[in-house]
């Protein structure tokens, strides 16, 4: 039984081995409950390896080597008897078994060392005695045969310091080494060197040419082998040895630099991190600084202008102070020098009341009938013109509307004009807005010519024209003032040469000159919506030359030029001063009366667009401080009814004059709250907030798209059209009244005194009255009061007079009434009767 036991075959089997350096063992080890198990282990033999980097140096006229010892005899092997498992070591030996190997292997690398020492210091005595022996032969030689020997430079041999108590090494200095190249095939190897490489077979010769495609690897071998030489350092690692030693040996000849000094612009506010960027310095320096000063703040937190200021004066830089405002665009303080100012064309505002004939005279001077193309023959809109004089010279006329809403276009017309032309009519004499263009014109400076217009008409009379306008201070030439008048008629087309003739007069004496060599500044006329050309802007050009491609802002827009459209509707590449043009390329509409500027660069005019559009929205939403005076308005308005509309208009103007009427005729019962001002057709989006906030929408020259109609037509949205602004506040006005409703009117009648109170069938009762003012008549409505305490207001159901009904009784007559609704009368009690009327509230 014991027999199979021993030769039952077992899982392990002992490791395979290619050379007999390894020996087999087995250990047993013990587990808890008494299991055991035992482990194959292989022993190595302890292998002396040499100093890793030097290679075997080459034999150089070495005498031969002693015979090798005959090898001993051989041995017959025993097999080696099993380990016992107390014949394991213990830590203690283990440790000892290490250190003691340790130590032989340091002994092994110092005897390693010494030797190749000796044989560094044989070769330098060799080849010195090489040297010595070759530069003999060369005296010897002839001087004419014998070439020049080639320097040599000689190199000390390569020493190793190393000490035996252990300690470390000198420091060395770096020296870059060479990239190593890749040999060349090395040629077939000679009867001798295939002797020594038997001899050495722990480096045997590899074919390099074969192995190309791991040239490059680097391996243990190729580490190891001489043939390679030592890896080159990195680019990197050079330049830091580089650094290192010029900080080394350099640093204390080195210079220090003088720090640059900066202009640093600081706002009103700006970020830390941002200053730092401006100062070119690190952002935890200027933290620090902060810091210091008891202010604890991060890298991205803003702080004031006062504390950058400190900051940048602490770090040696010079601080430039820049506001908000700078960003804007400032025209009082930009001056032309009066040597670029060349003359310009004069700008010529025709002003007068409605129907007076401005415009059939701006007719009559250019040739054109604008008259015939405008809604109820009034002029709604501010128009810009040139005409051609006989002598050659450029007229500007700019024509404003004479309706008493079209106030701000004929302040802004006045504004930018140099002479203003009065027209009134020599049959209806001065009017409202006659005399309000005379205060435009007298506000803005400017000289005034009077042409008396409609003096082929019957009934005029030109002369009360002139003794009227002495009224408002207004003298004429004929009268011994400095005013020019010309009598005129625009139908018939007489004294329009003399009308020129003075406007060329006085322009002559005015001397207007602008500069034309400067970007051009211009002043928006009138802005619109255009459906196929986008948002269009009529200018007036006050001084440069505004060209096809400027980038330019105006007001919170801004935009680039990409057309320039003149009043006979022909482009032009470029537009002088005093000289009208349509500017297309807009971003949005802007504001009638804002400037128009043009910038260096589209960024430039987007910084002022949005600076400025900032502005206009804190002035919107900005709160009014309460006060005695507007706390009780906002006390009615807020009591008034609201009638909200929607509006949309054809141009800038004819919007603002409709917003600005209808406010006007607002009460402290209703007023009108405009949710919408907008320029341009009717869109889904007017109709949406119009059918959500059930206010009517109103078209000024403008109609709804397909789409907005069905929304209308959805929704039941209330559309009113007009194209004549006084028939737009009539209507407006009309259903503002209709709103609030009719007016209900009181008057008081008569007065009554209860003297007696009497049962009148099973629930009524009836008062025995005495008429004391006035009358009493069946039906009227009636107040009982008591002590002056109304009790009741109802109306009188039944009148007697001595049993008979009657249906009136007047005053100092005593009658019977029965009252509807109440019975709630005693003696002593007034009656108040009184007649209720309605009428149609007006506004």
């Amino acid at each position: 039984m014991s027999d199979d036991t021993n030769n039952k075959p077992t899982l392990t089997r002992k490791p395979l081995t290619l050379s007999r350096s390894l020996e087999s063992g087995e250990v047993k080890q013990t587990f808890s409950h008494g299991r055991t198990n035992k482990v194959v282990v292989e022993v190595k033999r302890k292998k002396l390896v040499g100093k890793p980097g030097y290679a075997p140096e080459p034999e150089v006229a070495a005498p031969p080597p002693p015979p090798p010892p005959p090898p001993p005899p051989p041995v017959a092997a025993t097999p080696a008897p099993r380990p016992a498992p107390n014949d394991m070591l213990s830590r203690q030996e283990r440790q000892a078994k290490l250190l003691r190997e340790a130590e032989e292997a340091r002994l092994a690398m110092l005897e390693e060392s010494r030797r190749r020492e000796d044989e560094a210091r044989a070769r330098a005595a060799e080849e010195e005695k090489r040297r010595a022996e070759e530069n003999r032969k060369a005296e010897e030689a002839p001087a004419a045969t014998a070439p020049a020997p080639e320097p040599v430079v000689e190199q000390e041999p390569e020493t190793t310091v190393s000490n035996d108590d252990g300690a470390a090494p000198a420091p060395r200095r770096f020296t870059p080494v060479e990239s190593p190249k890749r040999p060349a095939a090395a040629p077939a190897p000679t009867e001798r060197e295939r002797e020594e490489a038997k001899k050495a077979p722990h480096r045997p010769t590899r074919d390099r040419t074969a192995d190309r495609r791991q040239s490059g690897k680097l391996t243990v071998t190729r580490a190891l082998d001489d043939d390679e030489g030592a890896r080159a350092r990195s680019l990197a690692a050079l330049k830091r040895a580089r650094e290192k030693e010029k900080r080394l040996h350099g640093g204390g000849n080195r210079q220090q630099q003088p720090k640059q000094s900066r202009d640093v612009v600081v706002p009103e506010t700006i970020t830390v991190q941002e200053l730092a960027n401006r100062m070119a310095e690190k952002g935890s320096d200027l933290v620090k600084a902060l810091f210091k000063m008891g202010m604890p703040v991060t890298i991205n937190e803003t702080i004031d202008q006062d504390t950058a200021e400190l900051l940048v004066e602490e770090f040696g830089h010079n601080i430039t102070r820049v506001s908000d405002a700078d960003v804007d665009i400032v025209h009082d303080e930009d001056v032309d020098a009066p040597e670029t100012q060349k003359p310009r064309p004069p700008v010529v505002t025709v002003m007068g009341h409605v129907d007076h004939g401005k415009t059939s005279l701006l007719d009559a001077l250019r040739g054109a009938n604008v008259v015939s193309g405008e809604a109820g023959g009034i002029t709604q809109h501010i128009g810009a013109y040139q005409v051609k004089a006989k002598d050659g010279s450029v007229i500007t006329f700019l024509d404003t509307p004479g309706h008493e809403a079209f106030t701000q276009m004929r302040r802004r017309g006045a504004s930018v004009t140099d002479i203003v032309i009065l027209v009134v009519a020599a049959d209806d004499g001065l009017m409202p807005q006659t005399i309000e263009a005379i205060k435009h014109s007298k506000e803005a400076g400017v000289p005034m010519i009077v042409a008396i217009n409609k003096v082929d008409k019957e009934g005029a009379n030109p002369q009360k024209v002139r003794e009227r306008l002495l009224e408002h201070e207004v003298i004429v030439e004929q009268m011994g003032g400095d005013v020019q008048d010309v009598e005129v008629s625009a139908l018939k087309k007489t004294g329009l040469d003399t009308l020129l003739e003075k406007l060329a007069l006085q322009a002559e004496l005015m001397e207007l000159k602008a500069n034309p060599d400067r970007p051009a500044e211009a002043v928006v006329v009138e802005a619109q919506l255009d459906k196929g050309r986008g948002a269009v802007a009529t200018v007036l050009v006050k001084r440069g030359t505004l060209r096809r491609g400027d980038v330019f802002v105006v007001g919170a827009e801004s935009g680039k030029v990409r057309a320039l459209v003149n009043d006979k509707g022909q482009q032009v590449p470029e537009a002088g001063p005093a000289t009208p043009v349509e500017v297309l390329g807009l971003t949005g509409v802007p504001s009638a009366g804002d400037v128009l500027t043009v910038v260096e660069n589209e960024a430039r005019a987007r910084e002022v667009a949005l600076y400025r559009k900032e502005q206009s929205t804190k002035v919107r939403t900005a709160q009014v401080t309460p006060n005695l005076e507007n706390l009780f308005d906002n006390l009615s308005a807020t009591r008034a009814m609201e009638y909200p509309v929607v509006i949309k208009g054809d141009v800038q103007g004819s919007v603002e004059a409709i917003v600005t009427a209808l406010n006007n005729i607002s009460t402290d019962e209703i007023k009108v709250r405009v949710l919408l001002a907008g320029v341009g057709g009717i869109t889904e989006s007017d109709m949406l907030l119009a059918a959500a906030s059930n206010a009517p929408l109103i078209g000024f020259n403008v109609r709804p798209n397909s789409k907005a109609a069905a929304l209308a037509k959805r929704d039941r949205v209330r559309l009113k059209y007009f194209d004549v602004i006084y028939h737009l506040t009539a209507d407006i006005a009309k259903e503002m009244a209709g709103e609030l409703g009719p007016e209900i009117i009181e008057t008081v009648v008569g007065r009554a005194e209860v003297k007696d109170v009497f049962s009148a069938g099973k629930r009524d009762k009836a008062a025995g009255l005495l008429v004391v003012e006035g009358f009493i008549r069946k039906g009227l409505s009636t107040r009982l009061t008591r002590d002056d305490v109304i009790v009741s207001k109802t109306t009188i159901a039944s009148l007697r007079r001595f049993k008979d009904n009657v249906d009136e009784v007047r005053a100092g007559l005593e009658c019977g009434v029965v009252l509807a609704d109440t019975n709630d009368v005693k003696a002593g009690d007034m009656l108040e009767i009184f007649e209720v009327e309605e009428r149609e509230r007006t506004l």
